[in-house]
């Protein structure tokens, strides 16, 4: 016999996982199968770091939880159900996405696992190809001092070309005083 009203625990369980989806910036499906509790917790603090959680929860407690968000369009929804087969675990990014992704990726390398499956970035859905591309990345700071530079470069040029031509004026003048008797 069916219930009519889910059991309370797991409708703590969906709160609890719609919250985590609107805080989100980003979120994850990953594979997890294959580590062990201890690297569960060392991925956990690791991901505490740049403010990102990994929370296991069943497929059907996170489709309900994603019909109860607003985080991410209706096409994207659909995309994401297809891929709630086998066992998922949920990846947060709540700070900066790319860090919590660097931090996600270099300790898949590690371990090869977890393995990310599909995702959502700032209302784009990425695939597991997507976020190794992101992963490489620079990092922000990094991307912003190469933009500064490369905006700079053409003042510096242009300062340089116009000071070389002034300096040669003062040169050429100076070399005439110098020849010049008294």
């Amino acid at each position: 016999m069916k219930r009519k009203t889910p059991h309370p625990k797991k409708a703590e369980i969906v709160e609890k996982v719609t919250g985590k989806l609107n805080k989100a910036r980003a979120f994850f499906l990953t594979d997890y199968k294959g580590l062990t509790h201890k690297q569960l917790e060392d991925l956990r603090k690791s991901l505490k770091k740049v403010e990102a959680d990994l929370l296991v929860v069943k497929n059907t407690l996170f489709k309900i939880s994603l019909d109860k968000t607003e985080k991410t369009t209706k096409e994207n929804k659909e995309k994401l159900y297809e891929s709630l087969k086998d066992s998922n675990a949920a990846f947060f990014a709540y700070g900066d996405p790319l860090a919590a992704v660097k931090e996600l990726f270099n300790f898949s390398k590690s371990f090869s696992l977890p393995k990310v499956r599909i995702g959502v970035l700032e209302n784009k859905l990425t695939t597991s190809a997507d976020f190794d591309k992101l992963a490489i990345l620079p990092s922000k700071d990094i991307l912003l001092a190469t933009l500064f530079a490369g905006l700079k470069s053409p003042i510096y040029g242009l300062h340089n070309s116009l000071n070389w031509n002034l300096q040669k004026i003062v040169i050429v003048l100076n070399n005439i005083k110098n020849k010049k008797p008294d």
